[in-house]
């Protein structure tokens, strides 16, 4: 069977998976294997060029992962602000109907369903949210303290950020509805 061309064989005489392919050499138009004497390391990558490109990958994944994970947190601060502003009107309703603001105690679930105890609510045309109360986009629910510490007169209404604690700076830093949005 050596040197017979694939070309010179008729479908039935092809041999089976089970013969000598070493035998086989290759027809100008059917490539079946590599040619006698090819060398079998230009069929795949080297040991080093695979390394080369997971190098070259992992250095670019250092770069651009911190600018993408900058602006998730960007965005979380922003979606905070946004929040915080929309339960900001949806109060502003609820005052404009009852003549006061929810108590602390109350919380921000009597812009869902009618509040009970004091202050009482006889014009509650609520509910003022149109899906519940939002979590801020940590996961943890909004402060809501009315009267406020810092605004006596009406209401605080904050995040405590990313860490949950008061103070602190960048994704961590409050978000309050008192201050002017930042950058």
């Amino acid at each position: 069977r050596a040197g017979i061309r694939v070309d010179e064989l008729g479908p039935s005489s092809v041999p089976a998976a089970s013969a000598d392919r070493s035998a086989i050499h290759r027809s100008p138009g059917l490539p079946i294997g590599p040619a006698p004497g090819a060398d079998r390391r230009a069929t795949g990558f080297t040991l080093l060029e695979i390394l080369v490109v997971i190098t070259v990958i992992a250095i670019l994944a250092g770069l651009v992962s911190p600018m993408i994970f900058q602006n998730v947190a960007d965005a979380r601060v922003a979606a905070a602000r946004t929040q915080i502003e929309t339960l900001g009107l949806a109060l502003d309703t609820y005052y404009l109907h009852n003549d006061h603001y929810p108590s602390t105690a109350q919380g921000l679930a009597a812009l869902v369903a009618l509040p009970a105890g004091d202050p009482p609510a006889p014009n509650w045309r609520g509910p003022y949210l149109r899906k519940g109360v939002p979590l801020d986009p940590w996961g943890r629910p909004y402060v809501y303290r009315s009267p406020g510490e810092v605004n006596v007169a009406t209401y605080d209404l904050l995040s405590y950020g990313r860490d949950g604690k008061p103070g602190g700076s960048g994704e961590d830093a409050d978000i309050m509805s008192w201050e002017a949005a930042g950058p």
